[in-house]
């Protein structure tokens, strides 16, 4: 084949490449309402589409051209979910390093004290903290001022130990939330 040939036949479009041209945006629009961030999105999209063109050169697809859209869409939601967990549980991982070496650091009987706070920086907290619903804000007190478990909690207000546990979690999430603001002005 000349050189001239060859560049002809790849400037003509394979039906693969029509076909994602024509459905493309789509897909991508989709992928996007199903994930957290654009580049997760693309992430998304490209795993779909990599798992539909491997059952097509197999030949194990099922259906024609026809049915790439509906295997694509469902493809596209189960990405987006296992990507959306294992985010999940990055994050979660992260969170407790991070809350073991707040807590090696500042002792769980002192949050505050010793640490280098000044106080402004305590009065935000503080006040951050009186901003919490009540169910969270008294489960943080009793775990971080007065050093309580979540068995011991969960006794005291009457709730399971793993619902204490989770509106702990719930309110220190809140808080960072409350103070993502302060933290970005250089405040804390």
């Amino acid at each position: 084949m000349s050189r001239t040939n060859s560049m002809a036949a790849s400037a003509t479009p394979t039906p693969w490449r029509a076909w994602l041209e024509e459905h493309g945006g789509k897909l991508l629009l989709f992928a996007r309402q199903q994930t957290r961030r654009a580049g997760d999105a693309e992430d998304v999209l490209q795993e779909a589409l990599v798992k539909l063109a491997k059952k097509v050169e197999l030949g194990v697809f099922v259906g024609g051209q026809e049915a790439w859209m509906p295997f694509l869409y469902t493809q596209i939601r189960r990405e987006a979910i296992d990507l959306g967990r294992r985010n999940d549980r990055r994050k979660k991982r992260e969170d407790a390093v991070v809350g073991d070496e707040l807590i090696a650091e500042t002792g769980t009987d002192r949050w505050f004290e010793g640490s280098g706070y000044e106080e402004e920086r305590k009065a935000m907290m503080e006040e951050a903290l009186k901003e919490l619903p009540k169910k969270f804000s008294e489960v943080i007190v009793m775990k971080i001022w007065a050093g309580r478990t979540f068995a011991e909690i969960g006794e005291i207000l009457d709730i399971s130990m793993n619902t204490a546990a989770s509106r702990y979690r719930y309110g220190v999430e809140a808080l960072r939330k409350q103070l993502a603001a302060a933290r970005i002005r250089g405040d804390l």
